[in-house]
């Protein structure tokens, strides 16, 4: 009976200690970190350059997965059903808290089946425009859509990303009238903006920096209520349009019921990262500002974005089925 017991007790003893020591060890075989818009996008270039840090960090694999589509809605979708072991992670954009309202049919809820895990960086988007077209600021620019309703198309990164918010903001106040046309990601669109047979894109900065600077489109003005640190020289659009403001932040997410320790651990690893002054000079490059959080912080900031872009939603009067 006493042997009984014993292993009993024994066996419990290995059932209550198996998760922490599971914790304690991760990562001990590749992570999947799902990216819901197409390589070579601001969001892929990001996730790319963090993936490698961590990499190195940990010894162990952080693998992009690109699952482009539906306004990143593919990516978070395949995270929210995925084992909770901290093998799958989630890269979390503006998009994440928009879909959740500009999308009715959505088979999950980011905010109940998504846990925060940290902050990386904000940023803000860009209105770049093809070389070919003729307005040089953004007053120009609305005069000139004003004056050629329905004959302006702008390109986004697909339904429901900051991308495409940013525009339809912009038309909400300014009355101009725009075509949309979406894109599986930002970086396929900017062949056809380059070209002129879209003539414009509100852009994350990432991939409109890199455009701009290589002189294939021009700069008209940041979705930030200031100028943005990274290029001082290019306008606020709030300086031509009062009140207008779109700040982009980026994060990492996991499926509900991932455990707290490996939150803890990859939170920490983030914050790790971004004290890195190599790392931080590579997202300076990409226009980016490290912003590391704590996990509940970060939450807090992506149900207030949710909010603020579900009146956005409203305000601009757009859906998606």
């Amino acid at each position: 009976m006493t042997r009984r017991v014993v292993a009993v007790c024994a066996i419990a003893l290995v059932g209550f200690t198996a998760t922490p020591a599971s914790a304690a060890g991760y990562p001990d075989r590749p992570v999947r970190w799902l990216i819901g818009f197409a390589a070579g996008g601001p969001v892929d270039i990001v996730a790319r350059i963090m993936a490698q840090w961590l990499s190195d960090h940990f010894g162990q694999q952080f693998i992009v997965e690109n699952r482009a589509g539906s306004g990143g809605n593919l990516a978070a979708a395949a995270a929210a059903t995925a084992a909770p072991d901290g093998y799958t992670l989630l890269f979390v954009a503006p998009n994440n808290a928009i879909s959740t309202s500009l999308y009715k049919k959505l088979p999950f809820d980011f905010m109940r089946d998504i846990v925060p895990v940290a902050s990386i960086m904000q940023l803000a988007n860009m209105l770049v425009v093809s070389n070919a077209f003729p307005a040089k600021t953004v007053k120009e620019f609305v005069d000139y859509c004003l004056a050629n309703p329905g004959k302006i198309s702008y390109a986004s990164s697909g339904n429901g990303t900051s991308v495409h918010m940013s525009a339809e903001l912009f038309k909400a106040m300014t009355k101009c009238d725009m075509t949309h046309v979406p894109y599986r990601g930002s970086a396929i669109a900017f062949p056809d903006i380059i070209s002129n047979k879209v003539q414009l894109i509100f852009d994350n900065l990432p991939t409109a920096l890199e455009q701009s600077r290589g002189g294939n489109v021009r700069a008209l003005g940041v979705t930030s209520p200031q100028r943005w640190p990274i290029v001082p020289d290019v306008p606020a659009i709030a300086e031509t349009v009062p009140g207008f403001e779109s700040i982009g932040f980026y994060g990492v997410g996991a499926p509900k019921g991932t455990p707290p320790e490996i939150i803890a651990t990859l939170n920490k690893a983030v914050g790790d990262a971004l004290k890195d002054p190599k790392l931080i000079a590579r997202l300076a490059d990409t226009g980016g500002v490290p912003k590391p959080m704590t996990p509940e912080e970060f939450g807090k900031l992506v149900g207030s974005e949710t909010e603020k872009w579900r009146k956005v939603v409203d305000f601009a009067k757009v859906s998606v089925d």
